[in-house]
């Protein structure tokens, strides 16, 4: 791994964390896109993965009064029966498809989230368990578990710290099923290693300085530029 591969590696990480430190969520739709022009889509996802999981217990120890298990539950039990299936999606599928089904998800979500009305408000919990299950696909092949999970969040009408709070919660414990499931498909390599020595304090550093910003910025005005951005990097993914 040269000087440079390893700055970047880390400056990724850092935005990623800064990211979903001022937000809630985020980090692997601004990582993901980036981390796949430098390392292979499988070994980026395995190392989203671990550093996500340290991001999460980070923003968690300032948002843990704010968490409700109860919110969460049928979110994780949807997604840990679907984490082991986008897995294993990730294995079969070649690399090419499997970054251009990324960018859809990520063009997609920016688009939903910029552009759609005020969602109808979900009432029955048991929606809970198909938001998770989409969850869960999408965290076993990318990582990227947040779009269901936050349109789930704002459909129930979760509070600012009510939502970070039960995001952290859920993206905490989903991300173990993920680790995990990326453990025994043999997908934690050397290389990952390699490159999570850069990323751990890389995305520790980003989350504590997106928490200590956030306060200062306006968070409206800070989504519309993460979310533009992500329309441009997924939009790069599916024409590449």
């Amino acid at each position: 791994m040269t000087i440079t591969h390893a700055l970047l590696v880390a400056a990724i990480i850092f935005a990623a964390g800064l990211t979903q430190g001022l937000t809630g969520f985020g980090s692997a739709l601004v990582a993901m896109p980036l981390l796949t022009n430098l390392i292979h889509v499988r070994v980026a996802a395995s190392l989203m993965s671990m550093t996500s999981f340290i991001l999460q217990i980070t923003i968690l120890l300032r948002y843990r009064q704010h968490l409700e298990w109860r919110a969460v539950i049928r979110l994780l039990v949807g997604s840990w029966v679907a984490v082991p299936l986008g897995v294993y999606g990730l294995r079969l599928l070649d690399e090419g498809i499997v970054t251009a089904i990324l960018g859809l998800v990520i063009v997609g979500y920016g688009l939903y989230a910029l552009f759609t009305p005020r969602l109808p408000r979900i009432r029955d919990v048991r929606w809970g368990y198909l938001f998770g299950f989409a969850s869960g696909l999408l965290s076993g092949a990318y990582n990227a578990s947040g779009p269901p999970v936050v349109i789930y969040g704002t459909a129930r009408r979760w509070g600012p710290d009510e939502f970070k709070g039960n995001l952290q919660g859920f993206f905490m414990l989903n991300n173990l099923a993920v680790i995990l499931s990326h453990a025994i498909a043999g997908d934690m390599t050397p290389v990952v290693w390699q490159h999570a020595l850069i990323a751990f304090p890389a995305v520790i550093l980003g989350g504590l300085a997106g928490l200590s910003l956030d306060r200062y910025i306006n968070p409206a005005f800070f989504r519309r530029i993460v979310l533009w951005t992500l329309i441009v990097l997924g939009i790069r993914l599916i024409v590449v």
